[in-house]
Order: structure tokens, then C-alpha cells, then sequence
């Protein structure tokens, strides 16, 4: 590769850091160009903590009430917290990207593996911020090494990730051992036209000499950043130590961390068999439960063809043995891959690839939903997805939409272009995942919008049944539904359509408490539970961790010690999660606090999407995610719905299947809106899903802008009594 033009540079001393943090921000707008290196107050760190805190604060400064996703003046913030970066406990390299999306024009958080949140971080910054738009592709370095920002004039000749990834690897390494001191942030040339571009993370892995990548796949940032013309961003820092971030109690911190690696390597084999198969052993155990999301959510379940996407056959085509952490220090080694993959179709065709994962998501989005069994074929979506910047779960859940529509003559052969989108039609399917990536196909760019975009192009060009669409379309607050059916678990419908950014399960995942376990009867235990776990989960992305350490492997007495529902929270793990935090930080926190820590950033975040949204706090529910919508989808479960009449006392006998949907769906949609109101309440909101002047006072975040949102948009009749 030839030597990149410098366009702009900046010098600067990294900062040290001190308990976690360096108290320094980096802002960046590629367009004028400029850099400026901004300090963090103590009221930021007491209030937003870090992480997408950070990230959130940072972007509500820098746009307008007006901003749309691809004005200039939107951002992508990345952030890891003050726990990003420590190598002695498991999971702690996770880092978080904020933006306003194209999908939902609002504020989305993202997170992903990956080194680029700890060497960031190790290179002075508890932040980065990137504004402006370039009016070429470039290159954005930050080197921690020399103190130095740059900003190049890109002169890659494929923008797609592995590609850039692998080029600039080697572009900026002096040697091979140097590789795995950098990280790049990429998307592809899919990201120019969809709304859903994802931005994948890479860490180098040594063993198989490959630079791979972790994806901030969800709401579009890959997108913004190509609309800025950013092909890459690239961190560099090669002085690696175990106490990079100067914690306060280093034995403690090293202490808890044997303690769940020991877990880790005695019960893993027999809980969840992360380090052989990762997420996909949730393949079978979901659709045990009819909560695959099969044929676009229509059904939960296809015994005829499970056997072939059972974890078990991942387990042979992933590579075993070998350490798979997507940082150091973390035994979970769930970052599975496919290594000699032979592409079959495409621009890299004939080609042998290393692919990271399927994950469980994938195999759901681009397997069971939209009708294909075939692991192979899905392995090699999973690859172009990342390779072409898209994120597999939208892009699965936008493509089975798509199958719906063209079983049911919404859209037609000529419509698709000669695309026969039949479920399971895999040739075409794959073809249609090309053609996105070429951009040059009306039809396919239509569908790389996204499901919302789609509803009203397909009702306006091709007199789609507007009705039909609307209640088939899997998606909340323009984004798609990620990949667990929630029909028959009222909290999860919550979980899913009464989040912060849409139905991405990271906000709560209550399927099992709800529907198999019954620990949640009343709308109070089920608003309670979408009080506690969204909180809970909004913590990880404050200070830097993933989740799976959490409850994808448990103490073997956790069952035992604990009641049900306070089993579910895995309390011990709570407890690690406080000791770490203070061993790093030296804080002093307890369990509660933690959900305090997180409800500081999460109503915040609801006030900025209502800032956004000009006063619109918007939750809406497709009716395929109450129940079934069509009479086939009664008729496979006829007697578990028929029951579910007579549990509400509907006698069904005598009803046409037509009547009986109808009648289930007037019941369910009555509890989606007490629900609504439940959570609301609880969560210390009004009737419009707004915080309550109380609820910023409380929590401390009654800053005048924020209460001045607030004033703006709520009435006095939208409170509680």
C-alpha cells in the first residue's frame, strides 16, 4: 500500500490514567478539519460514570434538537468506562459507540468487542468524538504511541471491512508482533446505502495470525460513517501492562477475577459451552420453546429442520481448542470462528476466509427466520454482512419481512427485479445481500432501509396492503426486532417495544422468568422486572464490560441459595461486579447503587430521545409480536391458543380461526397498554413515557437543559395520580 497523504496532525501527551479514568476527551470534526482535547468535570464522572454515559452527554452538547442522522453535526461517540481495559476479570474490553440513527432518528447506543475501547483509553482518551463531514474518504489515526492524531486521505481501493481491516493491520504495524497493538474501526460499502451499516471492531489474534472483528452492529453507525466519508479509524498502542489503569485495590480486583475463571473452567461444559460454541447454544434450547424466530417471528419453532443448526454441528465447524477471547484476559472465549471457510459466491468467491461466528442472532436472523437451514450457507451471510458493513440482525429481520410480503403478493418477481424471495429461496436471497452491497439496484436499496422505510415505499410504489404491512413488520422505533420470539411473554413484549432504542434484547430478556418459569404474574412483577434489568444491563455499558460473564455462566449453588426470581439476577455476580468496580475506582458503591448509577444515564437518555423526537415518546408494538396475525399461525398451536381463549374466558369453540385471532389480539393489545402504563409508572414517568420533573430531582439530573425538556413536553394531566 502506498504511503497515505497527511491532511491534518495534531500532537498531544497522552494522559495518565488514575482509577480507571483520564480524564480527557477527544474531539475530532474531519471536516474542517479540527482536534480538540477536552477535560472531564467530576460531575461528569458522578453523573454519567462513562461509557455510553459518556458517549451520551458528549452528543447531547454537540447537536441540535433538529440534527438528523446525517447532518454534519451529529457524532459517533465511542467510549469504554472506567472498568475497559483491566485484564484480571473476564469480559472487561467492551466499548460503545453513540449516534443519532438513520433507523430511528434518535439517539442508539452500540456496543462491541474488540481492542479498540482499551487501546483508545491506554492512549489518553476516556472518549472519542468524531463530527463534521470529510469531503473525501479518509483515515482517522489516533497514535498513542508518539502522542500524535491524523487525519489521511484514504487511498484503500476496496472500502469493504476485512479488506481495510487487514490492509491497514498492516499498514501501521512495523512487524507481525505489532499487529495486535492496533485496532480499526470499519464498515463497507453495503453502509453507503442502508440504514443499518454496522461498524466492526477488530483485535488481532496471534494464533491464527488474523486480524478479526466484533461488531458494533445495531442502528446504523456504520452508515453515519460513511456519510462522513470515514473509511477507517485506526488506534495504535503498543505499552501493554496489567495495571494500565492504575487501580486502587489490585488484590481484590485479581482476587475476584480467579474466582470466575474458576467457575468458568469448571461449569461451562455443563451450563452453556461458551468456549465451544459460543451464543449458538441457544439454537436448539429456543426453539425447544418455540422462541425461534421462524418464517419473520410467525412461528417459534421447525422440529423438522432443527437438527440441522443444532449447536452441535456449530461445535464441529467452529475451531476448537484454541483461546478465543476478544480481549485479554477472558476465559468466556466465545468469540467462535470458521476458519478455511471457502466462499462460494460473491466478489470473494474461491477465496479462504476465517469467519467470526455465527453467533446465536445470526443463525436465527439469517437462517431460521428467513428459512434457510443450511449452516454453511449461513456462515457465509454471516461473512458478507461484516464484510459488506450490515448488521445481521436488521439485515435478517428486514430480508424475512421481505419473504413475508412476497408469499403473501404483496410484491412480486417484477418488483424484486427477477428475485424469487420465496422463504428458503437461498440463491436469491444471497444475490439480493450483493446487490445491497453494489447499490445499484432500486429494489435492494429499499430493503437495506430498513423495515420502517420499507412498509411506506412498498404501500407507495407497489400498493403494498399498508394494514398487512404494519402488523407483519417486526420492528419498534424504527429498528428491527432482534431474534427471540415475544408472543407469549407479556414482560418481554416490554423487554422489547418499552426500550430506550427498540427491540434489541441487551435492554432485558425476561422470556424465561415470564413465560417458562412464572415467576412474574402481575403487571407490578413484570414493570418491577423492566425497572431492575434494564438498569442492570444499562451498567455494563457504563463501565466497560459484557455481559455474558454475568449469567451465561453461574455459581453451581445459584439455583439452590436463592429464590427464583432473585436467581435470576445472579447475586454473587452482582457482588463481583461491585468489588471490581471499587477495586478500580475506589468509589465505595453497594448492589443498589449500581441501578442508580445506570437509571442516572437511562432517563437522561429518555429525555434526549424525547428532545429529539420534538416531544414524541413513541413505543409502538406490531401485532405479530402479540400473537399470531394469520390462521396458519393459530393452527400450528391450536390448542395452546385455544387454551389461552379460555384462560381470558373466551369460550373458542364455534369461533372461526379469523374470530379467535381477532379476539386474542383486542385482549393482548388491552395488556400491552396496561404494561405501557405499569412501567411508566414505575420506571417514574408520566402517561407520555416522559421523566417527571421528581425523577431528575431524585436522581440528580435536574440540569437546567434537561428540566427544560421536560417542561417543554409534559402537562400536568400526564402525571400519575
Amino acid at each position: 500500500m502506498e504511503k497515505m497523504k497527511v491532511l491534518a496532525e495534531w500532537t498531544y501527551t497522552p494522559a495518565p490514567i488514575e482509577r480507571g479514568y483520564t480524564r480527557k476527551t477527544l474531539y475530532v470534526n474531519v471536516g474542517e478539519p479540527r482536534m480538540e482535547i477536552k477535560d472531564v468535570s467530576q460531575d461528569m464522572i458522578d453523573t454519567f460514570t462513562g461509557g455510553r454515559g459518556f458517549d451520551l452527554k458528549l452528543l447531547w452538547d454537540a447537536v441540535k434538537d433538529t440534527t438528523k442522522w446525517n447532518d454534519p453535526e451529529n457524532e459517533i461517540v465511542l467510549s469504554g468506562g472506567p472498568l475497559c481495559g483491566i485484564t484480571q476479570y473476564p469480559g472487561a474490553g467492551k466499548c460503545y459507540a453513540a449516534f443519532i440513527s438513520p433507523l430511528s432518528g434518535q439517539t442508539y447506543d452500540s456496543n462491541s468487542g474488540g481492542y479498540w475501547g482499551p487501546l483508545s483509553k491506554f492512549s489518553g482518551f476516556d472518549a472519542v468524538e468524531i463530527q463534521g463531514k470529510a469531503e473525501r474518504d479518509i483515515i482517522l489515526f489516533i497514535n498513542g504511541d508518539e502522542g500524535k492524531i491524523q487525519i489521511l486521505e484514504s487511498n484503500l481501493k476496496d472500502l469493504n471491512a476485512y479488506a481495510v481491516t487487514e490492509t491497514l493491520h498492516e499498514y501501521f504495524a512495523v512487524d507481525e508482533a505489532d499487529k495486535r497493538n492496533i485496532s480499526v474501526i470499519s464498515t463497507g460499502k453495503a453502509a453507503e446505502t442502508s440504514y443499518y451499516g454496522c461498524m466492526n471492531m477488530s483485535f488481532y489474534d496471534t494464533r491464527r495470525k488474523v486480524a478479526r472483528l466484533k461488531q458494533a452492529g445495531r442502528g446504523g453507525g456504520g452508515t453515519i460513517m460513511r456519510d462522513k466519508k470515514i473509511a477507517a479509524m485506526v488506534v495504535k498502542f503498543s505499552k501493554m501492562g496489567g495495571n494500565l489503569n492504575n487501580v486502587v485495590d489490585l488484590d481484590t480486583l485479581q482476587k475476584v477475577g480467579v474466582k470466575l475463571h474458576k467457575e468458568i473452567h469448571d461449569l461451562d461444559d455443563v451450563q452453556c459451552k461458551m468456549r465451544k460454541v459460543g451464543t449458538a447454544h441457544l439454537n436448539e434450547i429456543m426453539d425447544e420453546y418455540h422462541l425461534l424466530p421462524t418464517n419473520n417471528y410467525k412461528f417459534g419453532q421447525n422440529p423438522a429442520e432443527i437438527a440441522k443448526i443444532h449447536s452441535a454441528v456449530y461445535e464441529r465447524l467452529f475451531t476448537q481448542g484454541m483461546p478465543d477471547g476478544c480481549w485479554y484476559g477472558c476465559s468466556m472465549s466465545c468469540a467462535k470462528a470458521v476458519d478455511g471457510f471457502t466462499v462460494q459466491t460473491g466478489p470473494c468467491k474461491g477465496e479462504k476466509v476465517t469467519v467470526d461466528g455465527p453467533e446465536y442472532e445470526t443463525v436465527a436472523a439469517l437462517g431460521s427466520n428467513i428459512g434457510v437451514y443450511d449452516p454453511l450457507w449461513t456462515i457465509e451471510a454471516n461473512f458478507y454482512a461484516d464484510h459488506y458493513g450490515m448488521d445481521t440482525i436488521s439485515l435478517g429481520t428486514a430480508i424475512a419481512f421481505v419473504c413475508e410480503c412476497y408469499e403473501l403478493g404483496l410484491i412480486n418477481r417484477n418488483d424484486t427485479n427477477g428475485l424469487d424471495l420465496k422463504f428458503g429461496n437461498k440463491d436469491d436471497i444471497m444475490e439480493l445481500i450483493h446487490r445491497m452491497a453494489a447499490g445499484k439496484d432500486e429494489f435492494a436499496s429499499m430493503v437495506a432501509k430498513g423495515i420502517r422505510y420499507m412498509k411506506k415505499a412498498f404501500a407507495e410504489k407497489f400498493k403494498a396492503d399498508a394494514r398487512t404491512m404494519e402488523a407483519i413488520g417486526m420492528e419498534g422505533q424504527g429498528v428491527e426486532t432482534s431474534e427471540y420470539v415475544p408472543k407469549e411473554s407479556i414482560a418481554q413484549w416490554g423487554g422489547y417495544y418499552l426500550t430506550l432504542k427498540g427491540p434489541q434484547h441487551d435492554e432485558a430478556w425476561l422470556i424465561f422468568m415470564d413465560m417458562v418459569n412464572k415467576q412474574l404474574p402481575t403487571f407490578e412483577d413484570k414493570a418491577e422486572a423492566l425497572h431492575y434489568f434494564p438498569n442492570f444491563r444499562t451498567w455494563f455499558s457504563l463501565v466497560g464490560l459484557c455481559k455474558l460473564p454475568w449469567n451465561d455462566v453461574e455459581p453451581a449453588n445459584n439455583r439452590i441459595v436463592n429464590e427464583p426470581r432473585e436467581a435470576a439476577k445472579v447475586p454473587e455476580h452482582v457482588q463481583n461486579y461491585v468489588d471490581i468496580f471499587n477495586a478500580v475506582t475506589g468509589k465505595g458503591i453497594r448492589k443498589e447503587d449500581i441501578i442508580t448509577m445506570s437509571e442516572k444515564v437511562y432517563n437522561f437518555q429518555r429525555v434526549f430521545q424525547v428532545r429529539m423526537k420534538q416531544g414524541e415518546a413513541f413505543h409502538n408494538i406490531p401485532l405479530r409480536a402479540l400473537g399470531p396475525v394469520f390462521p396458519d399461525e393459530w393452527e400450528a398451536r391450536r390448542e395452546y391458543y385455544d387454551g389461552k381463549l379460555r384462560e381470558i374466558g373466551i369460550d373458542p369453540s364455534g369461533l372461526s380461526t379469523e374470530e379467535k385471532i381477532k379476539k386474542l389480539q383486542e385482549y393482548r393489545l388491552g395488556m400491552w397498554e396496561g404494561l405501557k402504563m405499569a412501567v411508566y409508572k414505575r420506571r417514574g414517568w408520566n402517561k407520555k413515557g416522559i421523566p417527571t420533573l421528581e425523577t431528575l430531582k431524585r436522581l440528580g439530573i435536574d440540569y437546567p437543559d434537561v428540566v427544560a425538556v421536560v417542561e417543554k413536553y409534559s402537562k400536568p394531566e400526564d402525571n400519575f395520580e
